[in-house]
C-alpha cells in the first residue's frame, strides 16, 4: 500500500445529504491492518447530533425518492452495482486489508456478492405486486420510510448491499452505520454513490460504536425500521432499545448451522464441501456449516476426510497467493475462538485437525481446526464460535439426525447430503431454519435470506428484501 492509500484511508468526515461533512466530535476509531496488527486508518465517531443530522436529510429525501417509479429506482440500483464492479479489485483490496480474506477470494466471494444483491433488484422490482384491488379497496405497497441500517464487519460490503438494494427499492431512504472494526469499505462505496449521483440524502453514512453511535441512531424519533446484522446479543440490546418507540427491526443473527450427511450420500465429498463452506472467510461467517452430522458407521471415515480436507488448507497473509485461509478480524476474536478450541479440549473433544495454537504471529491467525468425540451437549457444539472450527457429531438414523440438527437455539443456515435427492428433501423441510443447501446447492441472490429462532427474523435477498422494507396500504372505494 502507498503513503498516498494510506493517507485516503484516515478518514475524518461522514457522508450526509449528498456531502462529505465533518462531525461534531473529536472522537476517532482505529482500524487495525489484521494479517500484521499494524494501523490501517482512522473512522471518526458520529455523535448523537451527527446521527440527527443524517436522519434529517433522509427525511427530507424520502418523499421524492419514493414518489419515483419502482423500475427507475432499479435503474439507479443497477448503476451502482456497475460503478462498484467497475473499480471491484480496489474493494477486494481494501476489504481485504480490513478483515484479512485472502484478495482473490475478496474479488470473488466478497465484491461478487455486493455486485450480486444490486443485480438481482431491477428484475425484483417487476415481480412485486406494488398496487392491486381487493374487493373495494385498492390495496397498495409503499416504503416503510426512513430505514437504520447497521451491519457487520465479516462481509462488510456484502452486508451494507444487501440491505441498501432493498431498501431503496422499495422507496426507501438508508442512514448506514457500519461496523468500526471494518468500515473503510463502505467509505468507498459511499464515495461511489456520490458518483453515480444518487439523490442527495437517499444514502447516509454514519460511522462509530455501537454505544455511541448505534444507538443513538436506532433511538432516533425519524428512523421507521431498523436492519440490522450481527450478533445475537446485540441483536437483542437494539431490539430492547426500538421496542421503546415500537420501530419495527429486521434482525439477521448468530448461526450454528447443521450439515447432516446421511448414509447413502458421498462422505468424502459431502465432509470436503462442508469444512469449505465452515472455513470460508476464516470461519466468520453467520451461516458456517460448523456442525457436521454424520451416520455412526462413517464416523472414522468422516474423520480421515475431514482431517485431509484441513490439511489442504494454507494459512498465510491475504496477499500471499498461496494463502487459502487468512487471519481472523481482531485480536478479540482470535482469543474468543482459541478460547473455544481449549475450553473443547478441556471437556473430552478430540482434535482431529488443527488446535489451539495461534500460527504466523503478527496476525489473529488460527489454524483450521475439526472435533470428533463431541456431544450435543458440549459448549463447542452449542456456541457460535465464528472461526473456523467444525465439530463431527454421530447420530444413528434420519430421525436422531434431523434431531441433533434442530437441536439449537438458533436457525440460519444447513445443509443435506444424500444419494437420493427426494430423501434430502424430506428430511431438510424438517429441520427448523432459513435455508438448506441441498447436496452442494449454491447460494442463489435472488432467494430469501435470513433466520428462525435466535438467528433472527426477516428476509433478504430478491423481491424478498424488497417487501421486507415495504408496508401496505388499503384505499377503500
Amino acid at each position: 500500500m502507498t503513503t498516498s492509500t494510506r493517507v485516503l484511508l484516515d478518514r475524518s468526515t461522514i457522508y450526509v445529504d449528498g456531502q462529505w461533512i465533518s462531525v461534531t466530535g473529536d472522537g476517532a476509531i482505529e482500524v487495525l491492518d489484521p494479517a500484521t496488527e499494524t494501523h490501517l486508518g482512522t473512522v471518526p465517531i458520529a455523535t448523537a447530533g451527527d446521527v440527527d443530522s443524517a436522519v434529517t436529510a433522509a427525511q427530507a429525501a424520502l418523499e421524492g425518492w419514493s414518489a419515483r417509479s419502482p423500475r427507475e429506482r432499479g435503474k439507479w440500483i443497477q448503476r451502482i452495482a456497475e460503478a462498484i464492479d467497475s473499480r471491484a479489485d480496489e474493494f477486494a483490496e481494501l476489504i481485504s486489508r480490513e478483515i484479512g480474506m485472502p484478495v482473490h477470494q475478496s474479488r470473488s466471494i466478497q465484491v461478487a456478492l455486493a455486485v450480486g444483491d444490486l443485480t438481482a433488484i431491477p428484475e425484483a422490482v417487476e415481480e412485486i405486486a406494488w398496487e392491486q384491488q381487493v374487493g373495494n379497496s385498492i390495496v397498495t405497497r409503499e416504503a416503510v420510510g426512513v430505514v437504520a441500517a447497521i451491519t457487520p464487519w465479516n462481509y462488510p460490503l456484502h452486508q451494507v448491499t444487501a440491505k441498501v438494494g432493498g431498501a431503496l427499492a422499495a422507496g426507501c431512504t438508508v442512514v448506514v452505520k457500519p461496523s468500526e472494526i471494518a468500515p473503510l469499505s463502505i467509505f468507498l462505496l459511499a464515495e461511489v454513490i456520490d458518483e453515480v449521483g444518487l439523490p442527495h440524502g437517499v444514502f447516509n453514512l454514519v460511522c462509530g460504536d455501537g454505544a455511541t453511535t448505534g444507538e443513538a441512531l436506532v433511538g432516533h424519533p425519524g428512523i421507521d425500521m431498523v436492519s440490522f446484522t450481527g450478533s445475537t446479543r446485540a441483536g437483542r440490546r437494539i431490539s430492547e432499545i426500538a421496542a421503546a418507540s415500537a420501530t419495527p427491526t429486521a434482525m439477521e443473527l448468530g448461526g450454528k448451522s447443521a450439515s447432516v450427511i446421511l448414509d447413502d450420500a458421498d462422505i468424502e465429498q459431502a465432509v470436503t464441501v462442508s469444512l469449505s463452506k465452515c472455513y470460508q472467510n476464516a470461519g466468520q461467517t453467520c451461516n458456517a456449516l460448523t456442525r457436521i452430522l454424520v451416520p455412526r458407521a462413517h464416523l472414522a471415515r468422516a474423520e480421515r476426510a475431514a482431517a485431509a480436507a484441513a490439511a489442504t488448507y494454507r494459512v498465510g497473509h491475504p496477499f500471499d497467493p498461496a494463502s487459502t485461509m487468512g487471519p481472523l478480524a481482531s485480536a478479540a476474536q482470535q482469543q474468543r475462538v482459541l478460547d473455544h478450541i481449549t475450553g473443547a479440549i478441556a471437556v473430552g473433544a478430540r482434535v482431529v485437525a488443527g488446535g489451539p495454537t495461534a500460527q504466523h504471529a503478527p496476525g489473529y491467525y488460527v489454524a483450521p481446526t475439526v472435533f470428533s468425540d463431541v456431544t450435543a451437549d458440549m459448549a463447542i457444539a452449542r456456541e457460535e464460535v465464528f472461526g473456523p472450527v467444525a465439530v463431527i457429531i454421530a447420530f444413528d438414523d434420519d430421525t436422531e439426525a434431523i434431531a441433533l440438527a434442530n437441536d439449537s437455539e438458533y436457525g440460519l443456515g444447513g445443509a443435506v447430503w444424500s444419494g437420493n435427492q427426494d430423501r434430502a428433501l424430506d428430511v431438510a423441510r424438517r429441520i427448523r431454519t432459513g435455508q438448506i443447501s441441498i447436496n452442494g446447492g449454491a447460494y442463489n441472490a435472488r432467494a430469501p435470506f435470513g433466520g428462525v429462532k435466535s438467528s433472527g427474523h426477516g428476509r433478504e435477498g430478491g423481491q424478498f428484501g424488497i417487501e421486507e422494507f415495504l408496508t401496505y396500504k388499503s384505499l377503500q372505494l
